[in-house]
């Protein structure tokens, strides 16, 4: 092990003569376990070329042989890529002399990482012209698009790199392609703002196309506020009246959202008001509001100049009118609309208004649940959002003291949160097993056990029928047995110290014997293992320091202390080891002669299986 780091260690900083004098007196086979081996996720070659060690790398693929195209984790301002070759690392980071040793060596030019992405894409991306001209010449697919179907023409639009754009249209790059979300590289240059860009695009007689939301890029340019891009589209030929007047109004909400500029917001919605009736005989009144919006309190748009005028003097309506005007034209299904609805919400719950907060959460929560697929990302960081305002609304501050969070409304979201487990473990089993992806299935589980906890914490004040609408709703989600990381069930996951970590805001510790309890309670299987075998009393035992309560809470409900998992360790053996003072525990009241029975039979290994009644052999396998 310290081999391995010193080898990685050394390739790293470029310590030539360091890692020759760890591996020149190595055999073979050595050398390749060293030099394959991965720290952090990267091998010694994947580092040499990340950090641009010409000799280490020249070092380990002429004198060590190492596999050219072997892949590991490199990272790049702070996101870890996964899968990556060494001729993609070269190429991400800028070193052309490493890009060209290696295709001498014949790495293959259109290796990807686990995402798609190319050594040419990578060189895109950070704008390496020199680079990208290099590996075109030597045969790079210049249309290769990445998962999310983005080509190196998008991401050299998108990150502004006109150089770039320029070669890759020479060599006949096409600017049609659409992403796996409809969107075209006009799109990207409108989201970046990259105006000579979109010119050059234009020029190419590249087509105006609307992606996956009905979005085309003059609308894209007025969600993202670049004012400039929507100025020049709205004044040319690829623009009707209706878009116009679309993107003028989305640019005014964008002001008033994003920009917090209130004037100038007002500046662009009379621009669109003035356009609607420029034409006395094609008049283009507003649609009128078919039902109002409890969550906008009501709030209809104003439908006349006069109206608009009136504006100025209440921000609040101001900011209603945005979140009204961005619904109709962007749709509910849209991920700004419910973005800005949350973003505004958490605007008054700074302020201290948490009912108007939860009450505009709810609805862009309800929003997303109805259009979004299951376990989408944005619909769990809403789920996450409530918990961490839940938490900080309980918590005592230096400016406010601590809030009582209403039943009902914690409720609600501890519900929601239950149903879209339950969506979410259908989806899961509906898809082909190597495209489930149970990271936002996991960290929702992990919120509505914080959820659990937070309302825990309300029992005293609960009425009975509410403490058993709560109880009934831990009864069905326990049915569900949703399954996180490493197979932990919700008793694994209420006893580990690490489901305290769940965002970047506290929201509840754990183990938590609140909510242990409840999962009790309410049926939760104290006996269930994890992929590794272990029992939640195992993982009560592994936090350092123990939970004393929670693992006496266990014992005296049936857990088995001496219960071994794969690496046939028992909780008393883990808490023992772990505990430098006596324990607080007396271990043997725990310990029935059935048990010690078994533990005999285990270790005298007697073949049993088929000896005994099926029952019987589960409580020795235990053991």
């Amino acid at each position: 092990m310290e081999f391995k780091s010193a080898v990685y260690n050394a390739a790293r900083e470029g310590k030539v003569c360091r890692l020759k004098m760890f591996l020149d007196h190595k055999n073979e086979e050595e050398v390749k376990m060293l030099c394959h081996a991965k720290t952090n996720g990267g091998t010694p070659l994947i580092m040499g070329c990340r950090h641009g060690h010409i000799d280490v790398v020249e070092y380990l693929i002429d004198s060590c042989n190492v596999d050219i195209e072997q892949t590991g984790s490199v990272t790049f301002d702070g996101e870890t890529i996964e899968g990556a070759p060494p001729l993609w690392s070269a190429a991400a980071a800028g070193h052309k002399h490493i890009v060209e040793f290696l295709i001498s060596k014949g790495a293959g030019v259109n290796n990807t990482t686990f995402t798609n992405s190319t050594p040419l894409r990578a060189a895109c991306f950070d704008g390496h012209i020199e680079i990208v001209k290099y590996l075109c010449e030597h045969n790079a697919d210049i249309e290769v698009a990445n998962r999310h179907g983005h080509t190196c023409l998008m991401i050299s639009c998108y990150k502004g790199h006109i150089d770039i754009v320029k070669y890759l249209l020479e060599r006949k790059a096409d600017a049609n392609r659409k992403s796996v979300k409809g969107n075209t590289a006009l799109h990207d240059c409108a989201e970046s703002g990259s105006l000579d860009i979109m010119k050059l695009l234009l020029e190419r007689s590249t087509k105006m196309e609307k992606d996956s939301y009905g979005m085309t890029p003059l609308l894209a340019a007025a969600v993202t506020g670049h004012t400039n891009i929507v100025e020049y589209l709205t004044d040319s030929v690829h623009c009707d009246k209706a878009e116009r007047i679309d993107a003028l109004e989305l640019l005014g909400a964008t002001y008033v959202d994003k920009k917090r500029d209130m004037l100038g917001g007002l500046h662009y919605w009379r621009q669109a008001m003035e356009e609607r009736f420029s034409d006395p005989i094609h008049l283009m009144p507003k649609p009128e509001t078919l039902s109002k919006i409890a969550a906008y309190e009501n709030a209809t748009e104003v439908t006349n100049r006069l109206q608009l005028d009136e504006l100025i003097s209440d921000p609040d309506d101001m900011r209603m009118q945005a979140l009204l005007v961005r619904e109709r034209i962007l749709g509910p299904a849209h991920p700004d609309t419910s973005y800005y609805i949350r973003y505004r919400g958490a605007v008054y719950a700074d302020l201290g208004n948490f009912d108007r907060c939860i009450t505009l959460w709810m609805y862009a929560l309800d929003m997303q649940q109805k259009l979004l697929e299951p376990l989408n990302p944005m619909t769990q960081s809403s789920f996450l959002s409530f918990a961490e305002l839940f938490s900080f609304m309980m918590s005592d501050n230096r400016s406010r003291p601590a809030q009582n969070v209403p039943f009902n409304d914690i409720m609600a979201v501890y519900e929601e949160c239950i149903n879209e487990i339950d969506r979410g473990s259908k989806h899961i089993q509906s898809v082909n097993i190597t495209e489930r992806d149970h990271t936002n299935y996991n960290r929702l589980i992990l919120v509505v056990l914080h959820l659990m906890c937070l309302i825990c914490k309300t029992k005293r004040s609960m009425r009975s029928e509410q403490d058993f609408s709560f109880k009934k709703l831990a009864y069905k989600l326990v049915k569900m047995n949703p399954l996180g990381t490493k197979g932990y069930s919700l008793l694994h996951m209420a006893c580990a110290k690490e489901t305290t970590s769940v965002g970047r805001y506290p929201v509840c510790a754990f183990p938590s014997i609140e909510v242990v309890n409840i999962l009790l309670e309410v049926g939760a299987n104290i006996h269930a293992t994890d992929i590794d075998n272990n029992t939640p009393l195992h993982i009560a035992a592994m936090n350092k320091p123990s939970k004393v309560e929670v693992v006496k809470l266990l014992l005296n409900n049936g857990a088995h202390v001496d219960t071994c998992n794969n690496e046939r360790q028992n909780p008393m053996q883990i808490l023992r080891s772990a505990s430098q003072a006596p324990l607080p525990i007396s271990i043997v009241n725990y310990i029935s002669l059935q048990c010690l029975a078994a533990q005999t039979i285990m270790q005298s290994k007697i073949n049993y299986v088929g000896s005994v009644p099926k029952k019987m052999e589960d409580f020795l396998k235990m053991h």
